[in-house]
């Protein structure tokens, strides 16, 4: 009965039992042969459908032997007898294939004119032969386009693999990276034509895929990959076998994802679909440069993404200890328990691309507070139904009795164990993560941005009100991502809290919040810069109530929180100081002027007072197109006195190179120089400093223009893609305790190359066009290619030039054959190491042919 209904839903043909039951037992039930002793034998092929090259029949069906290499056909019942029966299989065989096929495959490859087949003496032609099939058995197998197999070459050692350093997972799944290309290979029932045939993949993940979400993926095939989007080609093909390569967009849907084939045939509608057992898991790419996880340093990679363990440290700041933390990333079943994780938050798998939401789902769901997240946290000292906290070592037994007892917290966890957890979550799915250490760490309760004591009228500490404290030492974690959602500069190390102290958004979480937007006290940034700046740079106010109620400050410490913030070092186990990434040095005027920007944003923004005037402007000013590549760039400061008074001040400066992402690299030059202003109304005055790379002088209004130089020897090998650079300015009015800051984003200009049209140009005729590029710099260009190609004109076409000396020009002249009239653009880039982001364009006019 099960195989009737199968046959009932694939075909319209009549529903009687009798009837199905009759074509069933022709093409499937044993028969009685008739010998003696009632013997059921198998039922005997129809003529018409068994091949007599078929070696498998022999000795298995009634009338099949061999005889010196030659197959005998015994004598049959009427003709009429056998064209009825195969007439009923054939119609079985167009109802439910996969219930009726052929013995062997050799019909499949093998000319039957070419073998002799006698019958009673005399020399037959075969009734199945190719040329000889039914019109209808014909249309279906040259039509029939369906996939047997897939194989998703996942092995651990196979090229997919080791390709997206996935290959130390133990699982024998296909775990790629986002943004890169991964091959696959399908097995089909025939040859796929490219020209009548098409292709394409399914990819679906989260409960509700959908299009629009980009929870369910459809990859077309395609002639050339494109990159940045979902696609794929066919790279080889051998006989009915096709191998896929297959590309993901950078800003893919990191998880698992089931995958289907799907394939259309001409002249038909139908569609057959296959379902692998494998599913495909998608995780972030710190090797892609379109991630916003990017990477750029490969030892940074092999420690903060590779490296499945690591080094705490915990204790005191003049009594450091360390404990080494088995992170476990790759272990057997770690990938599929993160992905519990992420499922149990409940948030849609259509928000699983960006890594900043990523790391705030993460950071709830390692504490349990709100969300029966992976553990839970006990201060108490009694541990009783669970593991002490100082009792782990590792991450993988908390990930899997999570995942195993169906997403049960875990008893219990304090700062280290959920910071280690964090990093095996955000290393598993390939986000840069560490394990970070603050000593003398604050926990601000209120937002003031300030630890604050209170004492009432006899100084005596009022411990109702003094809910802020300062922990020994607090473990969290930073991960690395671009930030396009902050200003420039604001990506790179990121600082996430899993440890459920203060609650974000309703829910016990914190980050991802910018190490340099922490540094630099600009606490309005998301998410949760306020408690992270608190935790490392707040300054301790103790306050006195007097007798009317109301609270004076009384004293102000300094320096009283952030000290010795620890990180295990790239590459060793040794222990590194990266306080200075979270605040400027103790004490000096850039410190002091983060801590006071950003209380101004707290619930006591008067504990610092306020200026008493804001009469100095700060500019920056480009001259003309801006600095060029390959010589010295200059910009002009302005600093303005609006007053009636004397202004100085101090002004620190600094230029760092910055990716397009927002992600600074390096710092490339830091100065710190004095300003001095005369009032509105004050006479010229000129300042110079021969130690400085630039020169000061004031103009009649009080304007002081300070000529900023950056040499290009600084620069020279500290630049990325496209080239930029960043100055940062920042100062305090002496006078008036004013703060100047600004922050100016400048590109180094590069040569455009030159097109010019040589002569007119016509529809199917050689036209011709000379271009033109100088090298800029003082060095050698090395393996300089110039790429051109245009619409209409030609297809991509690369020229290799070799090396270019410095300041040296080269000519090409450049062939094409036009196939569009009408005006048509000539676009041209030069391609080398040493200088990117080189381009030009000319318009060519082309007529219809004479």
């Amino acid at each position: 009965m099960k195989v009737l209904k199968q046959i009932q839903a694939r075909t319209k043909a009549p529903k009687g039992l009798k009837v199905l039951q009759t074509l069933i037992q022709i093409t499937l039930e044993p028969r009685d042969n008739g010998e003696k002793g009632g013997k059921v034998q198998p039922a005997r092929m129809p003529e018409s459908r068994m091949s007599v090259r078929d070696s498998s029949a022999v000795g298995r069906f009634h009338g099949a032997t061999a005889s010196n290499g030659q197959a005998v056909l015994e004598k049959e019942p009427a003709s009429k007898e056998v064209k009825e029966e195969g007439f009923c299989r054939r119609w079985f065989q167009k109802a439910c294939p996969c219930c009726c096929r052929r013995q062997s495959t050799s019909y499949d490859i093998t000319n039957e004119k070419d073998v002799d087949v006698t019958k009673n003496g005399e020399k037959l032609t075969p009734i199945l032969e190719r040329s000889q099939t039914h019109p209808e058995d014909r249309e279906l197998e040259e039509l029939s386009l369906i996939v047997r197999s897939v194989d998703l070459l996942s092995l651990k050692s196979g090229q997919n693999r080791r390709e997206h350093h996935t290959d130390r997972y133990q699982s024998d799944e296909l775990i790629i990276r986002r943004g890169q290309t991964f091959q696959m290979e399908l097995n089909l029932s025939r040859p796929f034509n490219i020209n009548t045939d098409k292709l394409y993949l399914d990819l679906k993940t989260g409960l509700l895929p959908l299009v629009s979400k980009g929870t369910h993926v459809i990859v077309p095939l395609v002639e050339e990959l494109q990159d940045l989007c979902w696609e794929a080609k066919i790279v080889e093909q051998n006989s009915n076998w096709v191998k896929l390569s297959v590309n993901s967009p950078a800003n893919a849907i990191v998880g698992k994802y089931k995958l289907s084939v799907t394939t259309h045939c001409p002249k038909r509608e139908s569609v057959t679909t296959h379902d692998p057992e494998k599913d495909i898991y998608i995780l972030f790419n710190p090797w892609c440069e379109e991630d916003t996880v990017y990477m750029e340093k490969d030892e940074e990679k092999e420690e903060y993404v590779l490296n499945d363990t690591g080094r705490i440290y915990y204790g005191t700041e003049k009594q450091i200890g360390a404990r080494t933390w088995n992170f476990g990333q790759f272990h057997e079943g770690i990938l599929e328990a993160c992905l519990y994780v992420l499922e149990k938050s409940e948030v849609p798998p259509s928000g699983r691309g960006d890594p900043v939401n990523m790391v705030r789902v993460i950071s709830a769901m390692i504490n349990s507070p709100d969300d029966h997240g992976v553990l839970e946290g006990n201060w108490s000292g009694n541990y009783a139904g669970g593991t002490p906290p100082t009792a782990w070592s590792g991450s993988v037994d908390i990930l899997k009795k999570y995942h195993r007892e169906g997403g049960v917290p875990v008893k219990y966890g304090q700062c280290w164990v959920f910071s280690g957890v964090t990093t095996t979550v955000m290393r598993c799915l390939g986000i840069p993560t560490r394990s970070v250490t603050n000593f003398q760490s604050a926990h601000d309760t209120d937002v003031s941005l300030t630890i604050d004591v209170y004492f009432d009228e006899n100084l005596e500490p009022i411990n109702d009100l003094n809910s802020d404290s300062v922990w020994n030492f607090h473990v969290w974690n930073d991960c690395w991502m671009a930030r396009p959602d902050l200003p420039p500069a604001m990506g790179g190390w990121q600082a996430v809290d899993s440890t459920p102290q203060e609650t974000s958004q309703g829910t016990f979480r914190c980050g991802p919040a910018s190490i340099t937007g922490v540094r630099m006290g600009q606490v309005y940034l998301m998410h949760d810069t306020p408690f992270v700046f608190a935790e490392v740079n707040s300054d301790k106010v103790y306050w006195q109530r007097n007798l009317d109620g109301t609270f004076s400050q009384i004293h102000l410490e300094k320096n009283a929180v952030g000290h010795c913030i620890s990180t295990k070092a790239v590459g060793s186990n040794e222990r590194v100081d990266i306080t200075d990434l979270y605040k400027h040095p103790e004490g000096s005027e850039e410190e002091r002027i983060a801590v006071e920007t950003a209380c101004r944003y707290g619930t006591k923004p008067y504990v610092y007072g306020s200026p008493t005037a804001e009469d100095v402007n700060l500019e920056v000013k480009l001259e003309g197109e801006g600095p060029r590549m390959g010589s010295d760039a200059r910009l002009e400061i302005c600093v303005k006195n609006q007053s009636a008074e004397p202004r100085s001040a101090i002004l620190h400066s600094k230029v760092a190179v910055i990716y397009y992402t927002g992600v600074l690299k390096d710092t490339v030059k830091s100065e710190r120089f004095p300003v001095e202003l005369m009032p509105n109304e004050g006479s010229f005055r000129t300042i110079s400093n021969p130690a400085l790379t630039h020169s000061l002088f004031v103009d009649w209004f009080s304007e002081k223009v300070i000529d900023w130089v950056l040499p290009y020897q600084d620069y020279q090998n500290q630049l990325v893609d496209q080239a930029a650079l960043m100055l940062t300015l920042s100062g305090r009015v002496s006078e008036t305790k004013q703060v100047l800051a600004s922050q100016t984003i400048f590109r180094l200009r590069t040569p455009d190359i030159s097109i010019q049209p040589l002569g007119e140009a016509y529809v199917g005729k050689e036209a011709s066009a000379k271009l033109t590029f100088t090298n800029p710099l003082p060095c050698t260009l090395h393996n300089v290619v110039l790429r051109v190609e245009g619409l209409g004109l030609r297809n991509l076409h690369p020229i290799t030039v070799g090396d270019v000396g410095k300041h040296s020009t080269v000519t090409v002249t450049e062939h094409f054959i036009p196939s569009l009239a009408g005006t048509r653009k000539l676009v041209a880039s030069l391609d080398c190491k040493e200088l990117t982001q080189v381009h030009g364009v000319a318009d060519i006019v082309v007529h219809e042919s004479l």
